[in-house]
């Protein structure tokens, strides 16, 4: 696999060649390391352990922000020993709504046949807690590590302020607000972008790459098409966050790599296919960083 070195410090001005041939070089790596990942089956053993947890109601997601903004992976006391991860003590639940049905016989005064069944619902409060407040259990097989991982540095690296700036001399807001299982969101109705409040500055610094890709790729201007084709789409807005932020000094690999595996379905040939629009687009975002401000 080939090296590419990122280095950290202060955004280097670089001539368009030597540009050129840093952000081939990124992109080349991406490629190399998806398949890598592939490979090693880590990609499918995370996805199939995140599979076994249950779906909540917009609602319960909701109510575990709302208590745990931080929280990741969230499942019941016995559920998470049945994982082979237990609840440290001590450790406050965070609170959802369950849901119960129930038969219950009820008299009608029509009939004189014995109480028909009736279905009754109700909604018990249930008692879950995030991975974060677990210790694995001695002897119990391994979590898959999750190829998706927060950044968590405190250092922008030089991207959110011109970006920003950028985005805004044309016609775009950027704020930062609640999200729900997503780093980042664009609306083209609102010409907004949104960052979760939740992310470390150096991964806030990543996801406005990514939206921002998405304004230059134009995956925006039509949702009905963004949908139809959005692995595709993902893939390549991750593939120019992944490299800008290599060109500005930080290393995204730790989430870029997972997030472009599970996007592309462990397809290299479609990272491979996308590097036209990715280095172009690329090339534009990191100039609007190494710009003098």
């Amino acid at each position: 696999m080939r090296e590419f070195k990122i280095m950290s410090g202060k955004v280097t001005i670089r001539s368009a060649k030597e540009r050129q041939a840093d952000t081939e070089a990124l992109h080349a790596s991406i490629a190399e390391q998806v398949q890598q990942l592939a490979e090693s089956g880590q990609w499918r053993a995370f996805l199939e352990f995140a599979r076994s947890f249950h779906n909540y109601s917009l609602n319960n997601l909701l109510l575990i922000l709302s208590q745990n903004p931080n929280a990741t992976v969230v499942a019941g006391f016995r559920q998470w020993q049945t994982r082979g991860r237990q609840v440290r003590k001590g450790e406050k639940a965070i609170k959802i709504f369950g849901y119960r049905e129930r038969k219950a016989s009820r008299d009608d005064d029509k009939d004189e046949t014995e109480g028909e069944q009736q279905v009754v619902r109700y909604f018990p409060t249930l008692s879950v807690f995030d991975i974060a407040q677990t210790d694995p259990i001695e002897g119990a097989e391994p979590l898959p590590q999750n190829p998706t991982r927060r950044l968590t540095g405190h250092d922008d690296h030089g991207v959110i302020a011109p970006l920003t700036t950028h985005l805004q001399a044309n016609g775009w807001s950027v704020q930062r607000a609640p999200l729900m299982n997503a780093s980042g969101y664009t609306d083209p109705g609102l010409h907004r972008v949104t960052l979760a409040e939740n992310l470390a500055i150096e991964h806030a610094a990543k996801t406005l790459i990514h939206e921002t890709a998405h304004i230059k790729l134009r995956h925006v201007e039509d949702l009905d098409e963004y949908h139809a084709h959005r692995g595709q789409m993902e893939v390549e807005a991750e593939s120019v966050a992944y490299i800008v932020a290599g060109l500005s000094g930080f290393d995204t690999s730790a989430y870029s790599i997972g997030y472009i595996t599970g996007w592309s379905g462990e397809d290299t040939a479609l990272v491979r296919d996308t590097a036209a629009r990715v280095l172009k687009a690329a090339h534009t975002i990191a100039a609007v960083i190494e710009k003098p401000h």
